[in-house]
């Protein structure tokens, strides 16, 4: 399969500091540091062309939110549900995401670099073009995942959940884990090293001698 990484999010030359949560509201050309949007609650958000650093939303509810050509960076969104969000064009660089909510939202030319996803949730969204670098992804649930052009780069994946996902292709050689939950029947074309194959038959109960 041709690689096609992530394609990178556009902004204007020019943003401005108007950052706010309501019901309807489209944000767009913003550039938000070291706010705190916890507990908040909003519907049907837009947010386009927009650098948002340092912003803390824990525990924050944003129910079909749509995000293009948005940086995170260094935010705090611990917990937060965003459930079947539209995300594309999304950068999440160094972010603290620890028990995030992602389920069945599409994302689409997205990259999390350097984040601590540990116990988030990616259970039945659509990927496309999505790129997980350097993150710690333990307990994380990619449950029912519908996938293309999936790239896993050095990232812990130990407890992840990876059942009723198809594997075919998907590359996770020169990733973490010493438990994993995957379905046999979805193993086919997995790309594993020597140490990860083993420690997979271990989990489905496959006994190897020497």
């Amino acid at each position: 399969m041709k690689r096609q990484l992530p394609t990178p999010p556009v902004l204007p030359n020019k943003l401005v500091d108007d950052f706010y949560l309501e019901d309807e509201v489209t944000l767009e050309g913003i550039k938000s540091e070291n706010y705190d949007y916890s507990y908040a609650r909003a519907a049907n958000v837009l947010i386009r062309t927009s650098y948002l650093k340092d912003v803390t939303m824990q525990r924050t509810q944003l129910e079909r939110i749509d995000c293009s050509n948005v940086i995170f960076e260094k935010c705090n969104l611990s917990n937060l549900e965003w459930i079947a969000g539209s995300f594309h064009q999304v950068v999440f660089d160094q972010c603290k995401l620890t028990g995030v909510n992602f389920a069945e939202s599409y994302l689409r030319d997205c990259r999390f670099i350097n984040c601590v996803a540990d116990f988030s949730s990616f259970s039945n969204c659509n990927f496309k073009h999505v790129q997980f670098q350097d993150c710690n992804l333990e307990n994380s649930e990619f449950y029912e995942l519908t996938w293309k052009h999936l790239f896993l780069q050095q990232n812990s994946l130990t407890n992840s959940n990876w059942m009723h996902t198809s594997l075919k292709e998907l590359d996770v050689s020169d990733n973490v884990f010493d438990r994993i939950m995957l379905s046999a029947d979805r193993l086919n074309g997995l790309i594993t090293n020597q140490e990860q194959a083993l420690s997979i038959a271990a989990g489905l109960g496959i006994k190897i001698v020497e």
